[in-house]
């Protein structure tokens, strides 16, 4: 008996296309295993070609003629302002202190890179893993959130390949002391610039984390309003940390997540007066279905 109970069940689970734990558990490992996929092929295209993305990508903001310190000089010229915006990184060689670092490097490289590249799918496998969850206002709220998520995530690398690490890089190799010679390891430069590149891209998704937060009730506008004096030194305070001792650095740097947070109160904002009229029409739906209640309650009452 208690077996035909068990069939029974499952086969009203399945009718109404629910799924069990060990389903979930399956499901959950394919888009795994396709993720993972992606990421490998990605990879491997990137270790195919490694003396290009390392000379032109890894290495590029080592060179004068990187694309930024180039718009920057030609901005300080057109601008009329000399060569007092225009820097280069200086001079140093990278060296190898390890039998293997060089191989190891390489597959770090490959690894993040094709992660990067894999990115859109990898968001897109995972929002089709939690979608059905959802209730269909939900998924339609949501809508476009994998092009967004992934082209925060790309912009905020593209931030920090092409901002962040060349003042950083020129900063940091240009400060030293009297006698020393300026010598990182390859293992230092890559992890520097992994530093730059791909936490960047998971701070772009603010306004996206913002938005669940508010969907949640977990912030409101107030809430990040009245700490917008606080991220503001703290957004100061990072782009002090990660840029040459100038204003111009660290404003182009602090601008752009500055405006993020702005963005992410805006969005917040939406959100928030989205709730107050679900909650205002489910309100005035209540005191209609009372009244109605009442009124044939009075009409059975007065026969």
């Amino acid at each position: 008996m208690a077996l035909d109970q068990q069939h029974e069940h499952e086969r009203i689970k399945q009718e109404r296309g629910e799924m069990s734990f060990f389903d979930h558990i399956d499901e959950l490992r394919k888009h795994i295993l396709r993720s993972a996929i992606a990421i490998a092929i990605g990879g491997v295209l990137c270790f195919l070609n490694k003396d290009f993305i390392f000379d032109h990508v890894i290495f590029g903001p080592r060179h004068p003629d990187f694309p930024t310190y180039r718009i920057l000089c030609n901005f300080s010229h057109a601008a009329g302002l000399g060569e007092s915006v225009c820097f280069s990184p200086p001079n140093f060689n990278l060296i190898t202190r390890e039998l293997g670092e060089v191989i190891m490097q390489v597959l770090y490289v490959s690894f993040w890179l094709g992660i990067i590249m894999a990115f859109p799918y990898i968001f897109w496998e995972f929002w089709k893993f939690i979608s059905p969850g959802l209730h269909e206002h939900e998924r339609k709220s949501a809508r476009g959130v994998v092009a967004v998520c992934s082209g925060l995530f790309l912009l905020g690398v593209l931030f920090g390949y092409f901002v962040i690490a060349p003042f950083s890089i020129s900063f940091l190799a240009g400060y030293t002391l009297e006698g020393l010679e300026v010598a990182p390891t390859l293992d230092s430069y890559v992890t520097y610039i992994s530093m730059f590149t791909i936490p960047t891209g998971f701070i772009f998704q603010m306004p996206i984390a913002a938005y669940f937060f508010a969907r949640i009730g977990l912030v409101g506008t107030a809430l990040l309003k009245s700490f917008r004096r606080h991220a503001i030194v703290a957004i100061l305070i990072l782009a002090a940390i990660i840029t040459p001792p100038d204003i111009v650095s660290q404003t182009l740097v602090g601008i752009p997540l500055y405006l993020l947070y702005e963005v992410s109160i805006l969005v917040v904002g939406r959100v928030q007066k989205r709730r107050e009229k679900q909650a205002a029409e489910a309100e005035k739906q209540l005191i209609e279905s009372e009244k109605r209640i009442q009124e044939r309650n009075e009409e059975e009452d007065d026969d």
